[in-house]
Order: structure tokens, then C-alpha cells, then sequence
């Protein structure tokens, strides 16, 4: 498996979560030249709506949309994230491999079980990964210890008050585009997938998507926003940054 170095790692339960949940910020990101790798835990196999195949398919396309560096599949178990040695220490693993500066997880209070408890194996392995005595071997090759300088949490489906908004007017419209690129999931006008009703496939939820990114633009004085959530104080060198 060919794993490259990345500058920032965006982890999510599911495929559609990141695009969901940070999508205009990785946008930003790889227009401004950053490396950015999606890691997403699960295939998304207990969805209500598409199959894997579909899945793996959308989140292709999403990934030429948002200009992503890679795109890896934990193959964790759909509906049962949590916290255990085997999934905490492979992320962790990768962590190593790709060497970000920055992290971006799911939050810790949630709609979705999975959702969080991919944040609880995030910190874990963020914490693990830059252990010099634990041993986490890939591909039968010794991994180095290494642990980003940060970590924040988007939003997902429960409303919070962010404690930094990021302005995205000028990448919301790619976004839209990748979140529906999962047409199998999402509403996406003019066309109709089979499947039952669920939370996310009806077009109120787009409405939704795009009145919290007005909410939080607003609140910044710009047409759309993505709100994040510290983890760690967020700390400054000088004032003068704030300029």
C-alpha cells in the first residue's frame, strides 16, 4: 500500500462526512497548494441508501473535486467505531506515515454513535503515534514516532457554537459539488435514487447544509463559513497575527 506525506489528515466516520463537515476548508486547502489526505473509517456498509461499490464510486469523484492528496479506507466496522487497541493503533499508524502538521476529526458530542467514537480513536492515536516506545510496524518495516501539532473538530450534525469560523464563499460552491457526488445519499436535484427516506437524502437537509454555512458566514461578516471546534487552547505568537 503506497501511503504519502500529507499537511493536514481529515478523518471521518464515513465516506460523505468530510466533504459534509469540512469540505469548503479542504478546498481552500489544496487550492493553496496543501496536501491533504481523507481518511475515512468505515465503507459505509450499513447506509440505508447505495452500496459500497456506489460509495467508493461517489467519494472517487468527490476526492477530483476537493483536489485531495489520497483517500484511504480503515475498513473499521460500520456501526461499531469505538475505542480498542486494533483500530486505535493502525490509526495511529498511519498518523506516522503521512506526518501532518494539522488533524481534523469529527466532534466529540454527536448525532451519530460512530461519529463519535472515530473522535475518541483519533485522540487516542494522536496521543500514541508520537510515543517513541510504542511499536507500530507497517508492512513489516519499523514506523517513527510522530504527533501533529494540532487538532480541531468540525461540525457535524448537531448545532454548536464553533469557536473559529474559516471563510469559504470562495469554495462553497465545490462543497455543493462534492457532497453531491454522493447522489446515492443526498438530495440532488433532478434526480431520484431508490431508497428509503433518510437523514440526510431530502432536499430540507441540503437547505440545511447551505443555511449553516450563511449562519456562520454571517457571523464573520462573509457570505459562507465552516465552523471548528478546539480541542487544545488555540495559541498565537505575537497579536500583531490578529492584525
Amino acid at each position: 500500500m503506497n501511503i504519502t506525506e500529507s499537511d493536514i489528515i481529515v478523518f471521518s466516520a464515513h465516506p460523505d462526512d468530510a466533504e459534509l463537515g469540512c469540505g469548503g476548508v479542504i478546498k481552500d486547502c489544496t487550492d493553496r497548494g496543501l496536501r491533504v489526505t481523507i481518511i475515512d473509517a468505515t465503507k459505509g456498509e450499513l447506509g440505508s441508501r447505495g452500496s459500497i461499490e456506489q460509495r467508493m464510486s461517489e467519494s472517487a469523484k468527490a476526492d477530483i473535486v476537493l483536489g485531495i492528496n489520497q483517500r484511504i479506507n480503515a475498513g473499521f466496522e460500520d456501526g461499531n467505531l469505538h475505542s480498542c487497541t486494533e483500530y486505535n493503533d493502525l490509526i495511529a499508524t498511519y498518523i506516522r506515515l503521512i506526518k501532518p502538521s494539522l488533524i481534523l476529526l469529527p466532534p466529540t458530542f454527536e448525532r451519530h454513535p460512530d461519529h463519535e467514537g472515530m473522535h475518541e480513536i483519533v485522540r487516542n492515536a494522536y496521543f500514541i503515534s508520537g510515543l517513541h516506545k510504542k511499536s507500530l510496524p507497517f508492512e513489516g518495516k519499523e514506523t517513527t514516532p510522530w504527533r501533529p501539532r494540532t487538532l480541531f473538530s468540525y461540525i457535524q450534525a448537531y448545532h454548536q457554537e464553533p469557536d473559529f469560523i474559516i471563510d469559504i464563499s470562495h469554495t462553497f460552491s465545490a462543497k455543493i459539488e462534492s457532497i453531491q457526488c454522493y447522489e446515492s445519499q443526498v438530495f440532488v436535484p433532478g434526480k431520484q435514487m431508490k431508497g428509503p427516506d433518510t437523514f440526510i437524502s431530502t432536499s430540507a437537509f441540503m437547505e440545511s447544509v447551505h443555511a449553516r454555512a450563511r449562519y456562520f458566514g454571517s457571523m464573520i461578516g462573509v457570505e459562507y463559513g465552516e465552523g471548528f471546534l478546539n480541542i487544545e487552547p488555540f495559541g498565537l505568537s505575537s497579536l500583531q497575527l490578529l492584525l
